[in-house]
């Protein structure tokens, strides 16, 4: 990355945000998602006040594509050239909004009954996920691997719920109502007569792949299995099954009670049925669903990660990373700066997700800052170990 000495907010917004937004728009080009879905991903997946190709909009297609064109000239960077759609829209003067015009189409319908569903795990991820569909009316069966884990589950929510019951969100009756809905076991046998399993256990192929089977063989014919994975190839969890077509990614964001975003990922055989139940399950628990397919880092991991990984190249040129956090909250008006969302997410998760990026899409660009592998090497994770790019000692 060039040299920026002393650099402006304006030269820092060029230098990490431009070739986010080129990446959203090769994203569309290639019918990876929507213009709606990637836009609404980065919004309520990120806390973004606007989505990448809603911003490009505003700028002009010809700014960010005069601008990235700049940037590539410098850097030779195949990332920084501006993607072919970016060139046509620039060229004929039109706007995403009106490429993307009439997309959207009707609201999803429920093709399956869904009546009573299955989580499989207890850490904050699935007893998140509990606590939503019970709190949209479900009956949830949770599966855990000992009753202190199943007891923790109930724990976590009926604290959620006191809190929202101080809040006046909703009444002790209606703290009742939830806490009844709930069923804990132990043994995976109980979800057999579940409508939809969602799986929110440790990020482990092989372990993952197992419970699968185990699925396949308990979950009566016609239940869809779907995995929250943000980083497993869910094609593979398919073939582990005889029905693959019932296979399907529902991607919650943390805290899965708080934050609106669910990446809907289908695989070539997931049939469309179980697709547009499953959309319709999302909106029927106040989630917003986007629609993509199964590759490494679904919409918003592909877009937001590599813009991390180019902050922290940046400071390794010598730019001062508090100078970079109030630059991008200032000029692009990110919640976060990249260095104390690094922080947050923690670096060990950041790298990994960069590296599977590296290796899924093979751009020299993707390749993992050095500082980043540094970090994680010394144990410097972030907050959860009081120290990363910041020190929280």
């Amino acid at each position: 990355m060039t040299q920026l000495s002393d650099p402006t907010n304006e030269q820092i917004f060029s230098t990490l945000v431009l070739p986010y937004l080129n990446h959203a728009v090769r994203m569309y080009e290639a019918s990876y998602a929507s213009s709606g879905d990637i836009d609404a991903a980065m919004r309520f997946g990120c806390g973004y006040p606007k989505g990448p190709l809603t911003v490009i909009d505003e700028l002009g297609a010809a700014t960010v594509r005069d601008q990235l064109a700049a940037r590539f000239a410098e850097t030779g960077d195949h990332l920084h050239q501006p993607a072919d759609l970016l060139e046509k829209l620039a060229t004929e003067g039109r706007t995403f909004a009106e490429e993307g015009a009439g997309a959207d189409g009707a609201a999803p319908e429920f093709k399956q009954q869904i009546s009573k569903v299955g989580v499989v795990g207890t850490g904050t991820m699935a007893s998140g996920i509990v606590q939503v569909f019970a709190q949209a009316g479900y009956d949830v069966v949770f599966v855990g691997r000992g009753e202190d884990k199943i007891a923790g589950v109930i724990s976590f929510i009926d604290k959620g719920l006191s809190k929202m019951v101080e809040k006046g969100k909703i009444d002790e009756n209606g703290k009742s109502d939830v806490l009844d809905r709930l069923t804990g076991s132990t043994e995976r046998e109980a979800l057999g007569d579940v409508d939809i399993v969602v799986e929110a256990i440790a990020e482990d192929l092989e372990i993952k792949t197992q419970l699968y089977k185990d699925l396949d063989r308990i979950c009566k014919p016609g239940a869809i299995l779907a995995t929250t994975t943000s980083s497993m190839p869910i094609t593979r969890l398919g073939e582990a099954t005889s029905r693959p077509e019932s296979v399907i990614g529902m991607h919650f964001f943390n805290p899965a009670t708080i934050m609106k975003l669910v990446e809907v990922v289908t695989t070539e055989a997931t049939s469309a049925d179980v697709n547009e139940t499953v959309l319709a399950l999302c909106a029927n628990v106040g989630k917003v669903a986007v629609s993509c397919g199964d590759r490494s880092g679904f919409i918003v991991n592909c877009l937001l990660f590599p813009y991390l990984n180019d902050a922290v190249t940046l400071h390794e040129s010598g730019v001062d990373l508090d100078t970079i956090d109030a630059a991008i909250k200032e000029q692009a008006g990110f919640p976060m700066g990249p260095f104390q969302l690094l922080d947050v997410v923690g670096n060990d998760v950041s790298l990994a997700i960069q590296q599977e990026l590296h290796a899924e899409f093979k751009e020299p660009g993707f390749a993992p800052a050095a500082l980043l592998e540094q970090k994680v090497a010394e144990g410097a994770l972030g907050r959860k170990t009081g120290k990363g790019f910041h020190d929280y000692s």
